[in-house]
């Protein structure tokens, strides 16, 4: 719960940060670094070559410019040298690491685009990824990719690249991770224990709603029913249907033969808004769920909850043990689906600023391809950050006696670095879990809207009013906090006066547009 929080929280800042800065070359919306926390003093982003590495080749020089949620760390200059070791050897390339802080990512972002500084690869956002390429802040990267990136291509697979493509251009290219996601119920497995609930039984929203009466008939002292993420409502992870990226305008089942549909007029929602409601009046869902600013962790962990909604994937129970101490009992509802979000929430790409093109396309191939290189980003250096667990070649943990708070570095965000698929599985982890999650992203349904991107520009107006009505009745809505009889008709005539018709006509004629280009 936390990693993932932690996470949310980033990529907001990334997307805040890449759609609200300006920069570029004269405007800008872009993932990049600032003056503050990089590790080593200032970084010499420039072209400039005439370093030589041992063999007596010139280098070229790059920086690589990424969130971090420590960026001040003490062995982050070993880690660089480490890094350049190979690098330098490989492909002729000095390596500049330039992590921030990602409490000050958003400033630090601004300013570097404002001041037009060099860097060479950066982080980039789904949420913002679209308006950067549309600016023209990042590099097309179609030649770039076949010239110095298969090893990209083929670690992420034709199906999942076909999500970055812009009329038929590449602008960045996603992580090796989770690219689709399913959705279920996670549940306190010692509550699940003491009232004999089997997990497997649970199929529906009427079977777990009796594991909540049955919790609350048993716990009379909490409702047993939380959101997944404090400021979530339950609806949050119930995902029946394609967001295409906002949720104004979704597409029903991931397919709906293309057509979208106003979600907040369907019937299922309202059936969901009653449901929730039922479970508000009878005590089985959070009363203040809709205000409520305490993590789910700590309502679980001072016995103040039983189960949420939950977004899942493969290791999801165990790194929730990791992170939190509490082992889980958690049930797929939903089967893994990927949609253009899932796939482009966390991408690389060369920005306009970059002179080195062709070098910052190669050292990316590395993340991809090397396995050295990936590890040194994830874990550090073995040895000193990490050790190898006895007879599992792909298995570590910290070195006996040390705290992981103080090793020197120290690094909760792998899935960032190029392909997470080559990481060092943590001891107390599923040693198989790469292997899992490969299949789970294989096995995925992919939306057949898959790969569209909606541009708001000719709705913004409408937009934005849209948005501000669905902050006020949203939460409130899907909490159960209000009756839905009442409350779910003004909520569905302030989206028609605030213009959602409008958004949807615009999106539904750019998605007919994509699709027809698609073929």
């Amino acid at each position: 719960m936390k990693r993932m929080k932690t996470a949310a929280m980033l990529l907001m800042a990334t997307a805040i940060a890449m759609t609200g800065c300006s920069g570029g070359n004269d405007n800008g919306n872009g993932n990049g670094n600032g003056n503050g926390n990089g590790n080593g003093g200032n970084a010499n982003t420039g072209s400039a070559n005439g370093a030589q590495n041992s063999g007596g080749k010139e280098l070229a020089n790059i920086t690589v410019t990424y969130p971090m949620i420590n960026a001040a760390q003490k062995d982050m200059q070993l880690i660089e040298d480490a890094i350049n070791k190979i690098a330098e050897a490989k492909i002729q390339t000095h390596v500049k690491l330039k992590p921030i802080s990602a409490g000050e990512w958003a400033q630090q972002l601004n300013l570097m685009f404002t001041s037009n500084e060099e860097m060479d690869l950066i982080t980039v956002s789904g949420a913002a990824y679209s308006n950067m390429a549309a600016k023209g802040q990042l590099v097309p990267l179609n030649d770039l990719l076949d010239q110095h990136g298969e090893g990209i291509k083929t670690a992420i697979g034709d199906q999942y690249m076909t999500a970055t493509k812009i009329k038929g251009e590449t602008f960045a290219v996603p992580t090796v991770r989770d690219l689709a996601v399913s959705y279920g119920f996670s549940m306190v497995k010692s509550l699940t224990d003491k009232y004999s609930i089997d997990a497997s039984a649970i199929k529906t929203l009427d079977d777990f709603e009796q594991v909540l009466r049955t919790v609350k008939e048993g716990e009379k002292t909490f409702a047993p029913l939380v959101p997944a993420v404090a400021g979530h409502s339950y609806f949050d992870e119930y995902v029946f249907y394609d967001k295409l990226g906002d949720g104004v305008g979704v597409l029903p089942n991931y397919d709906n033969n293309l057509q979208i549909v106003n979600l907040y007029d369907m019937p299922e929602y309202k059936d969901f808004l009653t449901r929730a409601r039922r479970w508000y009046e009878d005590g089985l869902a959070m009363k203040d769920a809709a205000t409520n600013k305490t993590s789910t962790f700590e309502l679980v962990k001072s016995g103040k909850a039983f189960g949420t909604f939950t977004a899942l994937k493969p290791g999801f129970a165990a790194q929730e043990k990791q992170s939190t101490g509490i082992d889980l009992s958690i049930v797929e509802t939903m089967p893994a689906v990927a949609t253009t979000s899932s796939v482009t929430s966390i991408m690389w790409g060369i920005p306009v600023n970059s002179k080195q093109h062709e070098k910052a396309m190669a050292f990316l191939n590395l993340m991809y391809t090397d396995k050295d290189i990936v590890n040194l980003f994830d874990w550090g250096i073995e040895g000193t950050h990490y050790v190898k667990v006895a007879g599992q070649d792909n298995v570590i943990k910290y070195p006996d006696g040390a705290d992981p708070a103080t090793l020197g570095y120290m690094n909760p965000l792998g899935y960032l670095f190029g392909n997470q698929f080559l990481s060092y599985v943590l001891e107390g982890n599923d040693p198989d879990i790469w292997t899992k999650m490969k299949a789970f992203n294989d096995g995925a349904k992919p939306s057949k809207a898959m790969g569209f991107v909606f541009d708001v520009t000719p709705v913004k107006t409408e937009f934005a009013a849209v948005s501000n009505v669905i902050k006020q009745y949203k939460l409130p809505l899907e909490t159960g906090s209000v009756d839905p009889e009442k409350i779910l008709p003004e909520f569905q005539g302030k989206l028609k006066s605030a213009g959602i018709d409008k958004i949807i006509a615009e999106k539904q004629k750019q998605l007919d547009e994509w699709a027809q280009s698609a073929k």
